[in-house]
């Protein structure tokens, strides 16, 4: 059989555009491919474990404040004592990365736990959370208690900015407004924002109804 294909095919393959490989936004999705967040359980367990630990009350609420408003590690290491407004049961969250700093309000059990952390405090550091050995927090700091007290929970792997994703994903589990959920965790882009909504089980719920 001849194979031989004709001029004119040559010339057409000649003259195709080359096709471009298209990659992926990576920033955006690349943590869609596997579970990076606690359900809600899990971050109950988590914070009732880290309560359990040498520095329990400074963990539980370093790790509660962290959750509910959706801190990334180095946002709450920097958490300074005149951000929060205890009178006025406000925070000013500082967001880093080019991100939306907001004024947020403080449920009643962050409320009781600062208050109640902040009276075993004698310095006049700036920091809200200090390490054991009395200055700012580190990153590894922060990692080995989320590790231990996940650990002690029987959570396996468990990383501080878990914490934040789990605060969009219960945010879009309680059917919140994407717009909110963004100036919440501080986010320029809304795609970042929207991979929560996108995620939750809460929009398949009436599916097979």
């Amino acid at each position: 059989m001849d194979t031989t294909q004709p001029p004119e095919f040559e010339l057409a393959m000649q003259e195709a555009p080359k096709r471009q490989k298209v990659k992926r936004d990576v920033s955006v999705d690349a943590h869609e491919r596997d579970r990076d967040y606690l359900s809600a359980s899990e971050m109950e367990s988590l914070l009732a474990s880290a309560k359990k630990g040498r520095f329990g009350l400074r963990d539980h609420t370093m790790l509660l404040v962290s959750y509910r408003h959706g801190l990334r590690v180095s946002e709450a290491c920097a958490l300074t004592k005149d951000d929060l407004d205890l009178d006025g049961a406000r925070i000013w969250v500082k967001r880093l990365k080019d991100g939306l700093s907001t004024t947020q309000p403080l449920q009643g059990d962050e409320m009781r736990a600062l208050r109640a952390y902040l009276r075993t405090r004698t310095d006049d550091l700036p920091w809200v959370f200090l390490s054991s050995q009395g200055g700012q927090m580190t990153r590894q700091n922060v990692n080995y208690l989320i590790q231990q007290s996940a650990t002690r929970a029987g959570l396996g792997d468990v990383n501080p900015h878990m914490l934040r994703h789990s605060c969009g994903h219960a945010l879009a589990e309680k059917g919140t407004d994407t717009r909110l959920m963004q100036d919440w965790l501080g986010h320029r882009d809304i795609r970042h924002t929207s991979w929560y909504s996108r995620t939750s089980a809460k929009r398949f719920d009436k599916v097979w109804e």
